[in-house]
């Protein structure tokens, strides 16, 4: 039995999701025309009370064309050092618009209103680059699944609103914090200009993000997407999935953040352990002792057909997710306390 713990992107669809794909309803997506594709994107776009949502094949894509689409060549995006779009995206952000990133200090991954206030570049300061737009990442992947408080939030969009700044989330973990913290879409659509959210992470699915935004935003996404290489035919069959785990696993994120405090409360008690950073959703991160060997413990609990990440730094992650049972939770708790003893 493989218990595979290195991230919520490794699940499987379940058979009743694979029996809603197979019954799709498909047609060509470059020409609009697969309508189970339209039903998602109609979905979300209601969820956030957004007038347009557009399917991607990947969380970093839909990032991607958001950031061009607030921004022109030479423009400065303000976001935090742990951020994805700056960490895990391939330097997209310069590759693709050619922007560079303003990295706040903030606290796993989170930073304060007036943290990006004082990043701002004067617009008359020709000498720097010109400030466009505000990233947050919820939950924060490097932060170890952290959510943000929503009423920072707030403050931040005030002062994107004083300096004309878009505002965008990267939500591939939205999903999480919303059930986390008894939020809904409709507060993140309130306050951000778009929004992207991932549907093969927490929710399970094969593949698949969205993104949603304002009107005057998004009427060029489609243009960018095609571009970037994204345009996709009778995706139906993916969109399909996104429908069924929107309506059957968004409740059930409980449980993956029940399991993931656990793990947490056992990791922290383990001698060889020097510290657990705060759980809230699905993702633990700890620190082993400066004399235990991280790389070590990673290949004995491989060899015991445990697997886990290396973040670097000598922090390890683990994410729990869908296909994490009870049986296997359980398992990885003897099997955790004997190798690190």
């Amino acid at each position: 039995m493989l218990i595979d713990l290195r991230s919520d992107t490794v699940t499987k669809p379940t058979p009743e999701m694979l029996e809603a794909m197979m019954a799709a309803k498909v047609g060509d997506d470059v020409y609009k025309e697969d309508e189970t594709i339209n039903a998602l994107e109609t979905k979300i776009a209601e969820l956030f009370g957004k007038p347009k949502a557009l399917f991607f094949p990947s969380g970093t894509m839909a990032n991607q064309v958001a950031i061009k689409l607030h921004t022109n060549q030479g423009d400065q995006i303000i976001c935090d050092k742990y951020a994805h779009i700056f960490n895990y995206e391939g330097g997209g952000a310069a590759f693709n618009s050619g922007v560079s990133c303003s990295l706040l200090n903030g606290e796993r991954g989170m930073f304060t209103a007036d943290q990006v206030r004082a990043a701002i570049h004067p617009p008359e300061f020709y000498h720097s680059p010109l400030t466009k737009l505000v990233e947050v990442e919820n939950t924060t992947n490097k932060g170890g699944g952290a959510c943000w408080d929503f009423n920072e939030l707030l403050k931040i969009r005030q002062v994107c609103n004083e300096h004309q700044l878009g505002f965008h989330l990267d939500g591939a973990r939205l999903w999480n914090a919303l059930e986390a913290k008894n939020e809904s879409t409709k507060q993140y659509g309130d306050i951000f200009d778009t929004i992207s959210v991932c549907l093969s992470k927490g929710l399970g699915c094969p593949i698949g993000s969205v993104l949603v935004g304002d009107e005057n935003l998004m009427n060029n996404a489609i243009r960018i997407r095609k571009i970037l290489g994204g345009g996709i035919r009778q995706g139906g069959y993916l969109a399909a999935a996104g429908l069924y785990a929107l309506e059957h696993h968004r409740a059930r994120l409980q449980d993956d953040h029940k399991k993931a405090k656990s793990l947490a409360l056992h990791f922290s008690k383990l001698p060889h352990v020097k510290q657990v950073e705060p759980t809230e959703t699905n993702i633990v991160i700890f620190e082993l002792q400066p004399d235990v060997n991280s790389a070590l413990l990673i290949q004995k609990l491989k060899s015991k057909n445990i697997l886990i990440s290396d973040m670097g730094q000598g922090k390890l992650r683990l994410v729990t997710h869908l296909d994490y049972t009870e049986h296997m939770h359980d398992s990885v708790l003897k099997t955790v306390t004997s190798t690190l003893f």
